[in-house]
Protein backbone atom coordinates (compact mmCIF):
# COMPACT_ATOMS: atom_id res chain seq x y z
CA UNK A 1 0.00 0.00 0.00
CA UNK A 2 2.82 2.41 0.85
CA UNK A 3 4.38 1.79 -2.56
CA UNK A 4 1.06 2.49 -4.30
CA UNK A 5 0.60 5.77 -2.41
CA UNK A 6 4.19 6.78 -3.13
CA UNK A 7 3.71 6.16 -6.85
CA UNK A 8 0.50 8.24 -6.93
CA UNK A 9 2.19 11.07 -5.01
CA UNK A 10 4.87 11.34 -7.70
CA UNK A 11 2.24 12.27 -10.28
CA UNK A 12 0.42 14.85 -8.19
CA UNK A 13 2.59 17.41 -9.95
CA UNK A 14 3.03 15.92 -13.39
CA UNK A 15 5.11 18.73 -14.85
CA UNK A 16 7.69 18.75 -12.07
CA UNK A 17 7.97 14.96 -11.98
CA UNK A 18 8.08 14.81 -15.77
CA UNK A 19 10.94 17.30 -15.92
CA UNK A 20 13.10 15.45 -13.38
CA UNK A 21 12.35 12.05 -14.98
CA UNK A 22 13.30 13.48 -18.38
CA UNK A 23 16.52 14.88 -16.91
CA UNK A 24 17.38 11.51 -15.36
CA UNK A 25 16.54 9.73 -18.62
CA UNK A 26 18.80 12.00 -20.67
CA UNK A 27 21.58 11.80 -18.09
CA UNK A 28 21.47 8.02 -17.89
CA UNK A 29 21.24 7.68 -21.67
CA UNK A 30 24.38 9.80 -22.00
CA UNK A 31 26.11 7.81 -19.28
CA UNK A 32 25.22 4.36 -20.63
CA UNK A 33 25.98 5.18 -24.24
CA UNK A 34 29.27 6.87 -23.36
CA UNK A 35 30.21 3.87 -21.21
CA UNK A 36 29.47 1.34 -23.97
CA UNK A 37 31.23 3.53 -26.53
CA UNK A 38 34.33 3.91 -24.36
CA UNK A 39 34.32 0.21 -23.48
CA UNK A 40 34.22 -0.72 -27.15
CA UNK A 41 37.03 1.72 -27.86
CA UNK A 42 39.16 0.25 -25.06
CA UNK A 43 38.51 -3.32 -26.21
CA UNK A 44 39.45 -2.47 -29.78
CA UNK A 45 42.70 -0.82 -28.69
CA UNK A 46 43.58 -3.76 -26.45
CA UNK A 47 42.79 -6.28 -29.17
CA UNK A 48 44.88 -4.37 -31.71
CA UNK A 49 47.73 -3.91 -29.25
CA UNK A 50 47.83 -7.54 -28.16
CA UNK A 51 46.70 -9.54 -31.18
CA UNK A 52 48.38 -7.38 -33.83
CA UNK A 53 51.37 -5.64 -32.27
CA UNK A 54 52.99 -7.50 -29.35
CA UNK A 55 51.05 -10.76 -28.77
CA UNK A 56 50.77 -12.13 -25.21
CA UNK A 57 54.35 -12.79 -24.05
CA UNK A 58 57.82 -11.96 -25.36
CA UNK A 59 61.18 -13.39 -24.31
CA UNK A 60 64.49 -11.48 -24.69
CA UNK A 61 67.98 -11.33 -23.33
CA UNK A 62 67.78 -9.13 -20.17
CA UNK A 63 69.69 -6.16 -21.67
CA UNK A 64 68.57 -6.47 -25.28
CA UNK A 65 65.87 -3.77 -25.21
CA UNK A 66 68.32 -1.11 -24.01
CA UNK A 67 70.22 -0.75 -27.30
CA UNK A 68 69.17 -3.70 -29.54
CA UNK A 69 72.71 -5.09 -29.90
CA UNK A 70 72.94 -7.86 -32.47
CA UNK A 71 75.06 -9.97 -30.15
CA UNK A 72 72.38 -9.93 -27.43
CA UNK A 73 70.57 -12.91 -28.92
CA UNK A 74 68.80 -15.63 -26.93
CA UNK A 75 71.01 -18.62 -26.28
CA UNK A 76 69.52 -21.87 -27.59
CA UNK A 77 66.53 -19.96 -28.94
CA UNK A 78 65.45 -22.77 -31.25
CA UNK A 79 65.44 -25.23 -28.36
CA UNK A 80 63.40 -22.81 -26.22
CA UNK A 81 60.97 -22.17 -29.09
CA UNK A 82 60.53 -25.92 -29.56
CA UNK A 83 59.83 -26.43 -25.86
CA UNK A 84 57.35 -23.58 -25.84
CA UNK A 85 55.52 -24.99 -28.84
CA UNK A 86 54.97 -28.20 -26.86
CA UNK A 87 53.70 -26.38 -23.76
CA UNK A 88 50.03 -27.10 -23.06
CA UNK A 89 48.99 -23.47 -22.52
CA UNK A 90 50.74 -22.12 -25.66
CA UNK A 91 49.13 -22.14 -29.11
CA UNK A 92 51.73 -20.21 -31.08
CA UNK A 93 55.48 -19.43 -30.99
CA UNK A 94 57.49 -17.25 -33.35
CA UNK A 95 61.24 -16.61 -32.96
CA UNK A 96 62.28 -13.24 -34.41
CA UNK A 97 65.48 -11.45 -35.31
CA UNK A 98 65.38 -7.74 -34.40
CA UNK A 99 67.68 -5.01 -35.73
CA UNK A 100 67.65 -1.22 -35.55
CA UNK A 101 68.39 0.29 -38.97
CA UNK A 102 67.96 3.16 -41.39
CA UNK A 103 65.56 2.73 -44.27
CA UNK A 104 65.54 5.00 -47.32
CA UNK A 105 63.56 5.49 -50.49
CA UNK A 106 64.47 7.68 -53.44
CA UNK A 107 62.78 10.56 -51.62
CA UNK A 108 63.83 10.37 -47.96
CA UNK A 109 64.88 8.10 -45.10
CA UNK A 110 64.19 7.37 -41.44
CA UNK A 111 65.08 5.06 -38.57
CA UNK A 112 63.06 1.87 -38.07
CA UNK A 113 63.05 -1.46 -36.30
CA UNK A 114 63.57 -4.41 -38.66
CA UNK A 115 61.91 -7.65 -37.59
CA UNK A 116 63.04 -10.82 -39.31
CA UNK A 117 60.23 -13.36 -39.14
CA UNK A 118 59.07 -16.72 -40.42
CA UNK A 119 55.70 -15.80 -42.04
CA UNK A 120 53.98 -19.08 -41.18
CA UNK A 121 55.05 -19.03 -37.53
CA UNK A 122 54.19 -15.34 -37.31
CA UNK A 123 50.59 -16.11 -38.28
CA UNK A 124 50.29 -18.14 -35.06
CA UNK A 125 51.14 -15.20 -32.76
CA UNK A 126 49.69 -12.08 -34.43
CA UNK A 127 46.97 -11.27 -36.94
CA UNK A 128 49.11 -8.81 -38.89
CA UNK A 129 48.74 -10.97 -42.00
CA UNK A 130 45.04 -10.01 -42.06
CA UNK A 131 45.87 -6.28 -42.04
CA UNK A 132 47.50 -6.01 -45.47
CA UNK A 133 44.98 -4.28 -47.79
CA UNK A 134 47.66 -3.27 -50.30
CA UNK A 135 49.74 -6.16 -51.67
CA UNK A 136 50.22 -9.55 -50.03
CA UNK A 137 51.81 -10.95 -46.89
CA UNK A 138 55.33 -11.86 -48.12
CA UNK A 139 54.07 -12.84 -51.55
CA UNK A 140 54.52 -11.31 -54.99
CA UNK A 141 58.21 -10.41 -54.59
CA UNK A 142 60.84 -13.08 -55.27
CA UNK A 143 63.90 -11.55 -53.61
CA UNK A 144 64.14 -9.58 -50.35
CA UNK A 145 60.41 -8.85 -49.81
CA UNK A 146 59.61 -6.27 -47.13
CA UNK A 147 56.32 -5.50 -45.40
CA UNK A 148 55.91 -1.88 -44.26
CA UNK A 149 53.22 0.16 -42.54
CA UNK A 150 50.86 2.60 -44.22
CA UNK A 151 52.25 5.50 -42.19
CA UNK A 152 55.83 4.69 -43.17
CA UNK A 153 54.83 4.25 -46.82
CA UNK A 154 53.39 7.75 -46.79
CA UNK A 155 56.46 9.16 -45.07
CA UNK A 156 58.87 7.54 -47.54
CA UNK A 157 56.52 8.26 -50.46
CA UNK A 158 56.58 4.69 -51.74
CA UNK A 159 53.99 2.21 -52.97
CA UNK A 160 53.71 -1.49 -53.73
CA UNK A 161 56.87 -2.95 -55.38
CA UNK A 162 58.90 0.20 -54.66
CA UNK A 163 62.56 -0.31 -53.79
CA UNK A 164 63.83 0.50 -50.30
CA UNK A 165 67.44 0.48 -49.10
CA UNK A 166 68.21 -0.65 -45.56
CA UNK A 167 71.47 0.44 -43.96
CA UNK A 168 72.72 -1.07 -40.71
CA UNK A 169 75.74 -2.31 -38.79
CA UNK A 170 76.17 -6.05 -39.17
CA UNK A 171 77.36 -8.51 -36.54
CA UNK A 172 80.98 -7.88 -37.53
CA UNK A 173 80.69 -4.14 -36.98
CA UNK A 174 80.65 -3.18 -40.66
CA UNK A 175 78.21 -0.67 -42.10
CA UNK A 176 76.32 -2.38 -44.89
CA UNK A 177 73.32 -1.76 -47.15
CA UNK A 178 70.93 -3.92 -49.11
CA UNK A 179 67.90 -3.31 -51.29
CA UNK A 180 64.44 -4.68 -50.50
CA UNK A 181 61.20 -4.45 -52.45
CA UNK A 182 57.78 -3.71 -50.93
CA UNK A 183 55.55 -6.80 -51.10
CA UNK A 184 52.76 -5.36 -48.95
CA UNK A 185 51.64 -2.34 -46.94
CA UNK A 186 49.88 -3.14 -43.69
CA UNK A 187 47.34 -0.93 -41.95
CA UNK A 188 46.68 -1.55 -38.24
CA UNK A 189 45.30 1.89 -37.33
CA UNK A 190 48.31 2.74 -35.17
CA UNK A 191 50.49 5.39 -36.79
CA UNK A 192 53.39 4.98 -34.35
CA UNK A 193 53.58 1.21 -34.89
CA UNK A 194 53.24 1.53 -38.67
CA UNK A 195 56.00 4.12 -38.86
CA UNK A 196 58.53 2.27 -36.69
CA UNK A 197 58.16 -1.45 -37.55
CA UNK A 198 58.99 -3.19 -40.83
CA UNK A 199 59.02 -6.94 -41.43
CA UNK A 200 61.36 -9.01 -43.59
CA UNK A 201 62.08 -12.71 -43.92
CA UNK A 202 64.28 -13.96 -41.11
CA UNK A 203 66.50 -15.82 -43.59
CA UNK A 204 67.09 -12.61 -45.58
CA UNK A 205 67.93 -10.58 -42.49
CA UNK A 206 70.25 -13.28 -41.12
CA UNK A 207 72.21 -13.29 -44.38
CA UNK A 208 72.27 -9.49 -44.40
CA UNK A 209 73.72 -9.14 -40.88
CA UNK A 210 75.93 -12.28 -41.06
CA UNK A 211 74.20 -14.28 -38.34
CA UNK A 212 72.96 -17.85 -38.32
CA UNK A 213 69.34 -17.97 -39.45
CA UNK A 214 68.44 -19.86 -36.27
CA UNK A 215 69.56 -16.88 -34.18
CA UNK A 216 66.70 -15.06 -32.41
CA UNK A 217 66.58 -11.84 -30.41
CA UNK A 218 63.02 -12.34 -29.24
CA UNK A 219 60.55 -15.18 -28.98
CA UNK A 220 56.89 -14.23 -29.24
CA UNK A 221 54.37 -16.45 -27.47
CA UNK A 222 50.60 -16.57 -27.98
CA UNK A 223 48.53 -18.18 -25.22
CA UNK A 224 45.45 -20.37 -25.47
CA UNK A 225 43.76 -18.60 -22.55
CA UNK A 226 44.44 -14.88 -22.17
CA UNK A 227 42.76 -14.95 -18.78
CA UNK A 228 45.75 -16.89 -17.42
CA UNK A 229 48.28 -14.32 -18.65
CA UNK A 230 49.82 -13.56 -15.25
CA UNK A 231 50.07 -17.19 -14.19
CA UNK A 232 51.54 -18.32 -17.53
CA UNK A 233 54.06 -15.46 -17.55
CA UNK A 234 55.21 -16.38 -14.06
CA UNK A 235 55.53 -20.04 -15.09
CA UNK A 236 57.75 -19.18 -18.06
CA UNK A 237 59.78 -16.70 -15.97
CA UNK A 238 60.54 -19.47 -13.49
CA UNK A 239 61.47 -21.90 -16.26
CA UNK A 240 63.72 -19.53 -18.25
CA UNK A 241 65.43 -17.59 -15.49
CA UNK A 242 68.35 -16.46 -17.65
CA UNK A 243 66.01 -14.69 -20.06
CA UNK A 244 63.64 -11.77 -19.59
CA UNK A 245 60.02 -12.98 -19.87
CA UNK A 246 57.47 -10.16 -20.15
CA UNK A 247 53.73 -10.05 -20.74
CA UNK A 248 52.14 -7.45 -22.98
CA UNK A 249 51.21 -5.43 -19.88
CA UNK A 250 54.92 -5.04 -19.10
CA UNK A 251 55.97 -4.51 -22.70
CA UNK A 252 53.32 -1.84 -23.34
CA UNK A 253 52.50 -0.18 -20.00
CA UNK A 254 50.01 2.18 -21.62
CA UNK A 255 47.85 -0.78 -22.68
CA UNK A 256 48.15 -2.21 -19.18
CA UNK A 257 46.88 1.04 -17.69
CA UNK A 258 43.95 1.11 -20.12
CA UNK A 259 43.07 -2.46 -19.18
CA UNK A 260 43.40 -1.94 -15.42
CA UNK A 261 41.74 1.45 -15.09
CA UNK A 262 39.36 1.54 -18.06
CA UNK A 263 36.33 0.36 -16.06
CA UNK A 264 37.20 2.71 -13.19
CA UNK A 265 37.10 5.67 -15.59
CA UNK A 266 33.72 4.53 -16.90
CA UNK A 267 32.16 4.14 -13.44
CA UNK A 268 33.70 7.42 -12.30
CA UNK A 269 32.06 9.18 -15.27
CA UNK A 270 28.70 7.57 -14.47
CA UNK A 271 29.08 8.58 -10.81
CA UNK A 272 29.64 12.24 -11.81
CA UNK A 273 26.44 12.19 -13.89
CA UNK A 274 24.47 10.62 -11.06
CA UNK A 275 25.91 13.08 -8.54
CA UNK A 276 24.71 15.97 -10.69
CA UNK A 277 21.30 14.36 -11.09
CA UNK A 278 21.20 13.65 -7.37
CA UNK A 279 21.17 17.36 -6.54
CA UNK A 280 18.25 17.86 -8.93
CA UNK A 281 16.36 14.95 -7.35
CA UNK A 282 16.96 16.31 -3.83
CA UNK A 283 15.74 19.75 -4.88
CA UNK A 284 12.61 18.35 -6.53
CA UNK A 285 11.69 16.13 -3.59
CA UNK A 286 12.43 18.88 -1.10
CA UNK A 287 9.97 21.14 -2.91
CA UNK A 288 7.40 18.35 -2.93
CA UNK A 289 7.85 17.72 0.80
CA UNK A 290 7.67 21.40 1.78
CA UNK A 291 4.39 21.72 -0.12
CA UNK A 292 2.97 18.77 1.82
CA UNK A 293 4.10 19.55 5.37
CA UNK A 294 0.51 20.07 6.53
CA UNK A 295 -0.62 16.85 4.86
CA UNK A 296 2.26 14.89 6.40
CA UNK A 297 1.40 16.35 9.80
CA UNK A 298 -2.19 15.17 9.44
CA UNK A 299 -1.01 11.65 8.52
CA UNK A 300 1.10 11.49 11.66
CA UNK A 301 -1.72 12.99 13.73
CA UNK A 302 -4.15 10.20 12.73
CA UNK A 303 -1.65 7.53 13.72
CA UNK A 304 0.73 7.00 10.82
CA UNK A 305 4.16 6.35 12.32
CA UNK A 306 7.15 8.49 11.43
CA UNK A 307 8.89 5.41 10.07
CA UNK A 308 6.08 4.75 7.58
CA UNK A 309 6.04 8.40 6.51
CA UNK A 310 9.82 8.27 6.10
CA UNK A 311 9.53 5.07 4.06
CA UNK A 312 6.80 6.57 1.86
CA UNK A 313 8.90 9.63 1.04
CA UNK A 314 11.96 7.50 0.35
CA UNK A 315 9.93 5.28 -1.96
CA UNK A 316 8.73 8.33 -3.88
CA UNK A 317 12.30 9.42 -4.51
CA UNK A 318 13.51 5.92 -5.38
CA UNK A 319 10.60 5.31 -7.76
CA UNK A 320 11.17 8.69 -9.39
CA UNK A 321 14.86 7.89 -9.88
CA UNK A 322 14.29 4.34 -11.07
CA UNK A 323 11.67 5.45 -13.60
CA UNK A 324 14.05 7.93 -15.22
CA UNK A 325 16.96 5.52 -14.84
CA UNK A 326 15.03 2.67 -16.47
CA UNK A 327 14.11 4.69 -19.56
CA UNK A 328 17.62 6.20 -19.76
CA UNK A 329 19.37 2.83 -19.56
CA UNK A 330 16.89 1.30 -22.02
CA UNK A 331 17.45 4.14 -24.50
CA UNK A 332 21.22 3.93 -24.08
CA UNK A 333 21.22 0.17 -24.72
CA UNK A 334 18.91 0.57 -27.72
CA UNK A 335 21.23 3.10 -29.38
CA UNK A 336 24.25 0.95 -28.53
CA UNK A 337 22.67 -2.17 -30.07
CA UNK A 338 21.76 -0.14 -33.16
CA UNK A 339 25.40 0.95 -33.67
CA UNK A 340 27.21 -2.25 -32.61
CA UNK A 341 27.38 -3.73 -36.11
CA UNK A 342 27.96 -0.64 -38.24
CA UNK A 343 30.14 1.17 -35.70
CA UNK A 344 30.50 4.90 -35.10
CA UNK A 345 32.63 6.67 -37.67
CA UNK A 346 35.08 9.24 -36.30
CA UNK A 347 36.95 9.61 -39.60
CA UNK A 348 37.02 13.39 -39.13
CA UNK A 349 39.54 12.77 -36.34
CA UNK A 350 41.10 9.69 -37.98
CA UNK A 351 44.63 11.04 -38.42
CA UNK A 352 45.00 12.19 -34.82
CA UNK A 353 43.39 9.05 -33.40
CA UNK A 354 45.51 6.67 -35.45
CA UNK A 355 48.68 8.48 -34.42
CA UNK A 356 47.78 7.50 -30.84
CA UNK A 357 46.89 3.95 -31.84
CA UNK A 358 43.08 4.28 -31.71
CA UNK A 359 40.71 3.26 -34.47
CA UNK A 360 38.46 5.90 -36.05
CA UNK A 361 35.63 3.35 -36.37
CA UNK A 362 34.35 2.46 -32.92
CA UNK A 363 32.05 -0.47 -32.15
CA UNK A 364 30.26 -0.01 -28.79
CA UNK A 365 30.15 -3.02 -26.46
CA UNK A 366 27.49 -4.00 -23.92
CA UNK A 367 28.67 -5.93 -20.88
CA UNK A 368 26.20 -7.39 -18.37
CA UNK A 369 28.49 -6.56 -15.45
CA UNK A 370 28.71 -2.92 -16.47
CA UNK A 371 24.94 -2.55 -16.89
CA UNK A 372 24.37 -4.24 -13.51
CA UNK A 373 26.73 -1.80 -11.78
CA UNK A 374 24.99 1.17 -13.41
CA UNK A 375 21.59 -0.09 -12.20
CA UNK A 376 22.97 -0.43 -8.66
CA UNK A 377 24.44 3.09 -8.83
CA UNK A 378 21.07 4.48 -9.95
CA UNK A 379 19.34 2.74 -7.04
CA UNK A 380 21.92 4.05 -4.56
CA UNK A 381 21.50 7.55 -5.96
CA UNK A 382 17.76 7.36 -5.34
CA UNK A 383 18.23 6.08 -1.80
CA UNK A 384 20.84 8.68 -0.86
CA UNK A 385 18.90 11.53 -2.49
CA UNK A 386 15.76 10.56 -0.55
CA UNK A 387 17.28 10.80 2.93
CA UNK A 388 17.47 14.59 3.34
CA UNK A 389 13.95 15.46 2.04
CA UNK A 390 12.42 12.64 4.11
CA UNK A 391 14.21 13.72 7.29
CA UNK A 392 13.21 17.32 6.61
CA UNK A 393 9.55 16.31 6.64
CA UNK A 394 9.85 14.53 9.97
CA UNK A 395 11.41 17.37 11.93
CA UNK A 396 7.95 18.90 12.51
CA UNK A 397 5.64 17.71 15.24
CA UNK A 398 2.13 16.80 14.01
CA UNK A 399 0.49 19.75 15.82
CA UNK A 400 2.99 22.23 14.40
CA UNK A 401 2.80 20.79 10.87
CA UNK A 402 -1.03 21.03 10.79
CA UNK A 403 -0.94 24.72 11.71
CA UNK A 404 1.56 25.63 8.97
CA UNK A 405 -0.16 27.65 6.24
CA UNK A 406 1.33 26.72 2.88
Amino acid sequence: MIASIAWKNIWRNRVRSGVIITAITIGMFAGVFTATFYKGWINQRLEAGVETEVSHIQIHQPDFSENFELKRFILESEKIAGELAQTDFVDGVSPRMVVQAMIASSETGTGVKILGVDPEKEKLVTNLYTKVPDGKYFEGVKRNPILIGKKLAGKLKVKLHSKLVITLQDSQGHLTSEAFRVCGIYNVGNGMFEEMNVFVLKTDLARFVHLNENTSHEIVVHLKDHGLLRENTETLSGKYKESLVQSWKQLTPELGIINEYGNIYIYFFIAIILLSLGFGIVNTMLMAVMERVKEIGMLMAIGMSKFRVFRMLMLETVLLTLTGGFFGILLGLAVTLATMRSGIDLSFYAEGLEDMGYSSLVFPVVEFEMVSVIVILVLLTGLIASIYPARKALKYKPAEAIRIDM
